[in-house]
Protein backbone atom coordinates (compact mmCIF):
# COMPACT_ATOMS: atom_id res chain seq x y z
CA UNK A 1 0.00 0.00 0.00
CA UNK A 2 2.24 2.86 -1.21
CA UNK A 3 1.63 6.33 0.21
CA UNK A 4 3.01 9.80 -0.46
CA UNK A 5 2.77 13.02 1.52
CA UNK A 6 1.15 15.62 -0.74
CA UNK A 7 0.10 19.08 0.42
CA UNK A 8 -0.08 18.07 4.06
CA UNK A 9 -2.12 14.92 3.39
CA UNK A 10 -1.02 11.31 3.11
CA UNK A 11 -2.37 9.90 -0.15
CA UNK A 12 -2.70 6.16 -0.72
CA UNK A 13 -2.33 4.96 -4.31
CA UNK A 14 -1.58 1.98 -6.56
CA UNK A 15 0.81 2.12 -9.51
CA UNK A 16 0.82 -1.07 -11.59
CA UNK A 17 1.55 -2.42 -15.04
CA UNK A 18 4.10 -1.65 -17.72
CA UNK A 19 6.16 1.51 -17.51
CA UNK A 20 6.18 2.36 -21.23
CA UNK A 21 3.47 4.43 -22.86
CA UNK A 22 0.93 6.88 -21.44
CA UNK A 23 -0.65 5.71 -18.14
CA UNK A 24 -4.32 5.63 -17.26
CA UNK A 25 -5.11 7.51 -14.04
CA UNK A 26 -8.38 6.45 -12.39
CA UNK A 27 -10.12 9.01 -10.15
CA UNK A 28 -13.07 7.89 -8.03
CA UNK A 29 -16.15 9.86 -6.98
CA UNK A 30 -17.80 11.17 -3.82
CA UNK A 31 -17.65 8.87 -0.74
CA UNK A 32 -15.88 6.17 -2.80
CA UNK A 33 -12.27 4.97 -2.91
CA UNK A 34 -9.70 3.61 -5.33
CA UNK A 35 -11.25 0.12 -5.27
CA UNK A 36 -14.06 1.47 -7.42
CA UNK A 37 -11.65 0.67 -10.25
CA UNK A 38 -10.75 -2.94 -9.36
CA UNK A 39 -12.08 -4.26 -12.68
CA UNK A 40 -10.18 -1.68 -14.70
CA UNK A 41 -6.93 -2.29 -12.83
CA UNK A 42 -7.13 -6.03 -13.52
CA UNK A 43 -8.15 -5.42 -17.13
CA UNK A 44 -5.53 -2.84 -18.14
CA UNK A 45 -2.49 -3.58 -15.94
CA UNK A 46 -1.27 -6.53 -18.05
CA UNK A 47 -0.60 -4.26 -21.03
CA UNK A 48 -0.21 -0.66 -19.80
CA UNK A 49 0.56 1.42 -16.73
CA UNK A 50 -2.42 2.12 -14.48
CA UNK A 51 -2.53 4.43 -11.46
CA UNK A 52 -5.36 4.97 -8.99
CA UNK A 53 -5.57 6.79 -5.69
CA UNK A 54 -7.78 7.40 -2.71
CA UNK A 55 -8.61 11.09 -2.95
CA UNK A 56 -7.85 13.27 0.06
CA UNK A 57 -10.09 12.24 2.96
CA UNK A 58 -11.39 9.09 1.23
CA UNK A 59 -10.48 5.44 1.67
CA UNK A 60 -7.01 5.15 3.16
CA UNK A 61 -5.97 8.76 2.47
CA UNK A 62 -6.26 11.42 5.14
CA UNK A 63 -6.96 15.15 5.07
CA UNK A 64 -10.10 17.18 4.35
CA UNK A 65 -10.60 18.58 0.82
CA UNK A 66 -12.40 21.89 0.41
CA UNK A 67 -12.67 22.28 -3.36
CA UNK A 68 -12.51 20.24 -6.55
CA UNK A 69 -9.45 22.31 -7.50
CA UNK A 70 -7.68 21.11 -4.33
CA UNK A 71 -8.39 17.49 -5.27
CA UNK A 72 -7.05 18.14 -8.77
CA UNK A 73 -3.94 19.68 -7.24
CA UNK A 74 -3.40 16.52 -5.21
CA UNK A 75 -3.62 14.33 -8.32
CA UNK A 76 -1.24 16.58 -10.23
CA UNK A 77 1.27 16.63 -7.35
CA UNK A 78 1.11 12.86 -6.96
CA UNK A 79 1.81 12.37 -10.67
CA UNK A 80 4.71 14.81 -10.44
CA UNK A 81 6.18 12.70 -7.65
CA UNK A 82 5.70 9.57 -9.78
CA UNK A 83 7.43 11.37 -12.69
CA UNK A 84 4.36 11.06 -14.93
CA UNK A 85 4.21 13.74 -17.60
CA UNK A 86 1.30 12.92 -19.91
CA UNK A 87 -1.61 10.73 -18.84
CA UNK A 88 -5.23 9.74 -19.54
CA UNK A 89 -7.52 10.66 -16.63
CA UNK A 90 -10.58 8.47 -16.16
CA UNK A 91 -12.89 10.14 -13.65
CA UNK A 92 -16.20 9.00 -12.22
CA UNK A 93 -18.72 11.61 -11.04
CA UNK A 94 -16.76 13.96 -8.75
CA UNK A 95 -13.64 12.33 -10.19
CA UNK A 96 -14.77 13.54 -13.61
CA UNK A 97 -14.92 17.06 -12.22
CA UNK A 98 -11.34 16.59 -11.02
CA UNK A 99 -10.36 15.35 -14.50
CA UNK A 100 -11.91 18.39 -16.20
CA UNK A 101 -10.06 20.69 -13.80
CA UNK A 102 -6.80 18.95 -14.69
CA UNK A 103 -7.57 19.30 -18.40
CA UNK A 104 -8.21 23.03 -18.00
CA UNK A 105 -5.22 23.70 -15.75
CA UNK A 106 -2.71 21.39 -17.46
CA UNK A 107 -3.86 20.77 -21.05
CA UNK A 108 -0.34 19.85 -22.12
CA UNK A 109 -0.40 16.82 -19.81
CA UNK A 110 -3.71 15.29 -20.94
CA UNK A 111 -3.42 12.74 -23.76
CA UNK A 112 -7.11 11.81 -23.74
CA UNK A 113 -9.86 11.98 -21.13
CA UNK A 114 -12.74 9.76 -20.03
CA UNK A 115 -15.61 11.17 -17.98
CA UNK A 116 -17.88 8.53 -16.43
CA UNK A 117 -21.24 9.76 -15.13
CA UNK A 118 -19.95 13.31 -14.75
CA UNK A 119 -20.96 16.83 -15.73
CA UNK A 120 -19.49 20.33 -15.83
CA UNK A 121 -22.15 22.15 -13.81
CA UNK A 122 -24.62 20.96 -11.18
CA UNK A 123 -28.13 22.01 -12.22
CA UNK A 124 -31.21 21.31 -10.11
CA UNK A 125 -34.88 21.83 -10.86
CA UNK A 126 -36.65 23.80 -8.15
CA UNK A 127 -38.16 20.62 -6.73
CA UNK A 128 -34.86 18.70 -6.78
CA UNK A 129 -33.03 21.65 -5.27
CA UNK A 130 -35.48 21.77 -2.37
CA UNK A 131 -35.16 18.00 -1.90
CA UNK A 132 -31.36 18.14 -1.83
CA UNK A 133 -31.35 21.09 0.57
CA UNK A 134 -33.75 19.25 2.88
CA UNK A 135 -31.66 16.07 2.72
CA UNK A 136 -28.71 17.86 4.34
CA UNK A 137 -30.83 18.25 7.48
CA UNK A 138 -31.14 14.47 7.86
CA UNK A 139 -28.92 12.50 10.23
CA UNK A 140 -25.58 11.88 8.52
CA UNK A 141 -26.04 8.18 7.78
CA UNK A 142 -29.54 8.78 6.40
CA UNK A 143 -28.21 11.62 4.21
CA UNK A 144 -25.53 9.37 2.68
CA UNK A 145 -27.91 6.42 2.29
CA UNK A 146 -30.53 8.54 0.50
CA UNK A 147 -27.99 9.81 -2.00
CA UNK A 148 -26.42 6.38 -2.60
CA UNK A 149 -29.75 4.62 -3.09
CA UNK A 150 -30.65 7.12 -5.81
CA UNK A 151 -27.36 6.45 -7.58
CA UNK A 152 -28.15 2.92 -8.75
CA UNK A 153 -30.26 2.03 -11.75
CA UNK A 154 -33.52 0.06 -11.48
CA UNK A 155 -33.16 -3.61 -10.69
CA UNK A 156 -29.72 -3.48 -9.10
CA UNK A 157 -29.56 -5.95 -6.18
CA UNK A 158 -30.72 -4.15 -3.06
CA UNK A 159 -28.24 -5.99 -0.84
CA UNK A 160 -25.37 -4.54 -2.89
CA UNK A 161 -26.87 -1.05 -2.70
CA UNK A 162 -27.20 -1.30 1.08
CA UNK A 163 -23.63 -2.61 1.41
CA UNK A 164 -22.27 0.27 -0.63
CA UNK A 165 -24.32 2.80 1.35
CA UNK A 166 -22.82 1.43 4.57
CA UNK A 167 -19.31 1.66 3.13
CA UNK A 168 -19.88 5.21 1.91
CA UNK A 169 -21.06 6.29 5.35
CA UNK A 170 -17.63 5.35 6.79
CA UNK A 171 -16.18 8.37 4.93
CA UNK A 172 -15.65 11.09 7.57
CA UNK A 173 -18.65 13.39 7.87
CA UNK A 174 -16.59 16.54 7.32
CA UNK A 175 -15.15 15.11 4.09
CA UNK A 176 -18.58 14.04 2.84
CA UNK A 177 -20.13 17.45 3.45
CA UNK A 178 -17.23 19.57 2.17
CA UNK A 179 -17.05 17.51 -1.03
CA UNK A 180 -20.83 17.74 -1.40
CA UNK A 181 -20.57 21.52 -1.24
CA UNK A 182 -17.56 21.48 -3.59
CA UNK A 183 -19.53 19.56 -6.23
CA UNK A 184 -22.48 21.92 -5.96
CA UNK A 185 -20.12 24.87 -6.43
CA UNK A 186 -18.28 23.28 -9.37
CA UNK A 187 -19.00 25.06 -12.67
CA UNK A 188 -16.80 24.94 -15.76
CA UNK A 189 -19.61 24.58 -18.30
CA UNK A 190 -18.69 27.84 -20.00
CA UNK A 191 -15.06 26.71 -20.32
CA UNK A 192 -15.37 23.18 -21.73
CA UNK A 193 -14.77 24.57 -25.22
CA UNK A 194 -11.17 25.10 -24.08
CA UNK A 195 -10.73 21.34 -23.58
CA UNK A 196 -9.52 20.22 -26.99
CA UNK A 197 -8.23 16.81 -26.00
CA UNK A 198 -10.30 13.87 -27.33
CA UNK A 199 -12.85 13.03 -24.64
CA UNK A 200 -15.19 10.09 -24.03
CA UNK A 201 -18.41 10.93 -22.18
CA UNK A 202 -19.73 7.65 -20.77
CA UNK A 203 -23.06 7.88 -18.98
CA UNK A 204 -25.84 5.73 -17.54
CA UNK A 205 -29.24 6.09 -19.19
CA UNK A 206 -30.98 5.78 -15.80
CA UNK A 207 -28.73 8.28 -13.99
CA UNK A 208 -30.95 10.54 -11.89
CA UNK A 209 -28.09 11.98 -9.83
CA UNK A 210 -26.51 13.65 -12.87
CA UNK A 211 -29.06 13.17 -15.66
CA UNK A 212 -28.15 12.38 -19.25
CA UNK A 213 -29.71 15.68 -20.35
CA UNK A 214 -27.12 17.61 -18.33
CA UNK A 215 -24.28 15.54 -19.77
CA UNK A 216 -25.54 16.17 -23.32
CA UNK A 217 -25.66 19.89 -22.62
CA UNK A 218 -22.01 19.65 -21.62
CA UNK A 219 -21.18 17.51 -24.66
CA UNK A 220 -22.29 20.27 -27.02
CA UNK A 221 -19.48 22.47 -25.73
CA UNK A 222 -16.69 19.95 -26.19
CA UNK A 223 -14.77 20.41 -29.48
CA UNK A 224 -13.73 16.73 -29.68
CA UNK A 225 -16.02 14.44 -27.69
CA UNK A 226 -17.81 11.16 -28.28
CA UNK A 227 -20.82 10.08 -26.21
CA UNK A 228 -21.73 6.57 -25.12
CA UNK A 229 -24.90 5.75 -23.16
CA UNK A 230 -25.04 2.55 -21.09
CA UNK A 231 -28.07 0.79 -19.57
CA UNK A 232 -27.22 1.66 -15.96
CA UNK A 233 -27.62 4.32 -13.30
CA UNK A 234 -25.05 6.70 -11.89
CA UNK A 235 -22.75 4.04 -10.41
CA UNK A 236 -21.49 2.69 -13.72
CA UNK A 237 -18.17 1.32 -12.37
CA UNK A 238 -20.14 -0.79 -9.88
CA UNK A 239 -23.22 -1.59 -11.94
CA UNK A 240 -21.42 -2.59 -15.15
CA UNK A 241 -17.64 -2.52 -14.71
CA UNK A 242 -17.05 -4.59 -17.86
CA UNK A 243 -18.88 -1.99 -19.95
CA UNK A 244 -16.63 0.73 -18.56
CA UNK A 245 -13.47 -1.23 -19.36
CA UNK A 246 -14.75 -2.09 -22.83
CA UNK A 247 -15.63 1.54 -23.61
CA UNK A 248 -12.24 2.80 -22.43
CA UNK A 249 -10.53 0.09 -24.49
CA UNK A 250 -12.47 1.13 -27.58
CA UNK A 251 -11.75 4.80 -27.02
CA UNK A 252 -8.01 4.24 -26.64
CA UNK A 253 -7.68 1.97 -29.66
CA UNK A 254 -10.42 2.85 -32.13
CA UNK A 255 -12.17 5.93 -30.78
CA UNK A 256 -10.45 8.44 -33.04
CA UNK A 257 -7.37 9.21 -35.09
CA UNK A 258 -5.15 10.30 -32.19
CA UNK A 259 -5.17 7.22 -30.00
CA UNK A 260 -3.16 7.04 -26.80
Amino acid sequence: MPQLEVGGARLTFDDEGRRDGVPLVFIHGWTANRHRWDHQMAHFAPHRRVIRLDLRGHGESDGVPRTVAELAGDVSALLDRLEVDRFVPVGHSMGGMVAQTLALDHPERIERMVLVSSISRMVYSRGRGLLMAASTLLPFRAFVTLNIQRAFGPGHPRAEVRAYARASATTPREVVMTCYDAMRAFDVLDRVGEIRTPTLLLHGYHDIQLPVSQMLRMAKGYPDAVVRIVDAGHELPLENPAAVSSAVDWFLTAGGPDTA
